[in-house]
Formats: structure tokens, C-alpha cells, sequence
């Protein structure tokens, strides 16, 4: 079972990292590159919610796993490495930032969108890349804390 637990963890950090990637890195300069802001934003806020739909699933996965790797090693008698427990740590800071993300700054997106308001809906599209930016950085050294880690347990 830890395999198949390992497997789904594994596929939402994919679906949530890599879709961060693309969307930081491919999309949005692709975005601002060829559209004006009346095009640009309501693309963002389409690819954004179609996105952040994913982002809820492969937080199931990741939490779930997550939560069953911590319960079959406890139930072996184990204890978790350090680096478990600072993915977990890390896990809930970007968790947060997504929450924040998903349920104030995109409402607020397109809510500003639905009025005409550009102004206000690029400001909190703004809002997201830069909280995007944080979860990236902080994906990044999870990354990092998963795999190095594991040379010094």
C-alpha cells in the first residue's frame, strides 16, 4: 500500500507544482505577451479556475497520502525523518497560501471582472502571481526537503 501511497502524493505535487510552472512560466508572459489586458484577464481567470479545481484535488491526495504514509509508519513502530515532518510544515504554509489565493484574491478577480472593473481585477490578479511566486519557492524546497533529505536520515 505505501507504494500506492507514494504514487498519488507524488501525482499532486505533479498537478501542483508543475501547473505553477506552466502558469507562472508559459501562460501568463504568453498572455502578456499577446493580449491586452480586456483578452488577458478573463483568460487568466478561466485558466486559473479550471486550474485551482486541480489544485483542490491534488490537495485530497497530497493530505490524504501524506496522512496515510505518517499512519503506516506509525503503525510499523516507526518514527517519521525530520524531513517528513518539515514537508508537512512546509505543506501547510502553502495550503494556506492557496486557501488565500482561491477563496479571497480570485473571488475578488472575478468579481471585478463581472463589474468591468479591470483595474481592480488585474490588482488582484497581481495578488495571485505574487502568492503564486511564494508556493513556487516554497514547492521548491519541499522538493528539495523530500528528496535531500532523505540523505541525511
Amino acid at each position: 500500500m505505501n507504494e500506492l501511497w507514494r504514487f498519488l502524493h507524488l501525482a499532486g505535487v505533479v498537478v501542483w507544482i508543475g501547473g505553477m510552472v506552466f502558469a507562472h512560466f508559459c501562460l501568463r508572459p504568453a498572455a502578456l505577451a499577446t493580449l491586452a489586458p480586456p483578452q488577458r484577464l478573463p483568460l487568466m481567470s478561466a485558466a486559473l479556475g479550471r486550474f485551482f479545481a486541480l489544485v483542490g484535488v491534488a490537495l485530497v491526495l497530497l493530505w490524504g497520502s501524506g496522512t496515510a504514509l505518517f499512519a503506516e509508519l506509525s503503525a510499523r513502530g516507526g518514527r517519521p525523518p525530520l524531513s517528513w515532518n518539515l514537508m508537512a510544515a512546509i505543506a501547510a504554509v502553502m495550503t494556506v497560501v492557496f486557501l488565500l489565493i482561491a477563496l479571497r484574491l480570485y473571488p475578488r478577480m472575478k468579481a471585478a471582472l463581472a463589474a468591468g472593473e479591470l483595474p481592480a481585477a488585474a490588482a488582484a490578479l497581481d495578488g495571485i502571481r505574487r502568492r503564486v511566486e511564494l508556493n513556487l519557492l516554497l514547492g521548491a524546497l519541499t522538493i528539495g526537503v523530500a528528496t535531500l533529505g532523505r540523505l541525511a536520515n
